[in-house]
């Protein structure tokens, strides 16, 4: 990962969304309480994919500003990627954040970046915005690092529970519980 520390001063993410081309969540996490309530979250989703639908995010990605953040975004197929920080942080910074998330997104779901297959992947999705972000500071940028760690963690059978992916996880319990009403 590049460095981006300077002079003590860590770069910091407000959320990650992808939303889907009518607005509606897909994934979102927040680092930020700025957005205390799920109806407050709900409403800023509303009001950034509101403001961006319009523009052609298509080829690059493209910024805005919205109530004092800066929001960087790109729109491939039927999804739409968001990365929201301060009106102070660096827009290269948050623009390779962007593409980093997009870049794991397209290596984990095959190049088949679209809604479908985004929610028959979710537990990559939602494992991949862990692995770029921890409560605000930027993790990594290379979409090829962020998807090997998200595959190493999914091919992981030996892991505890807490480390499983999330589809995996469900699928251990569905087996144990066929397995306890067939006795």
């Amino acid at each position: 990962m590049a460095n981006f520390l300077s002079q003590g001063d860590c770069p910091t993410i407000k959320n990650l969304l992808l939303l889907d081309s009518e607005g509606k969540r897909v994934a979102v996490k927040y680092y930020s309480d700025e957005w205390p309530t799920n109806s407050t979250k709900l409403a800023f989703e509303k009001t950034i994919f509101s403001k961006t639908q319009k523009t052609n995010a298509r080829s690059e990605a493209e910024i805005t500003m919205l109530e004092n953040n800066i929001i960087v975004y790109k729109f491939v197929q039927d999804l739409h990627f968001f990365v929201t920080a301060s009106d102070g942080e660096n827009e290269l910074i948050l623009a390779s954040v962007l593409q980093g998330f997009f870049d794991a997104v397209a290596l984990l779901l095959r190049n088949n970046v679209d809604h479908r297959e985004a929610l028959e992947n979710m537990d990559l999705i939602l494992l991949c915005l862990d692995e770029i972000v921890d409560g605000g500071i930027i993790l990594e940028t290379d979409g090829s690092v962020i998807a090997g760690k998200v595959a190493s963690h999914t091919m992981d059978d030996g892991s505890p529970m807490s480390e499983q992916s999330i589809s995996h996880a469900l699928a251990t319990a569905r087996e144990h519980l066929t397995r306890s009403l067939l006795r």
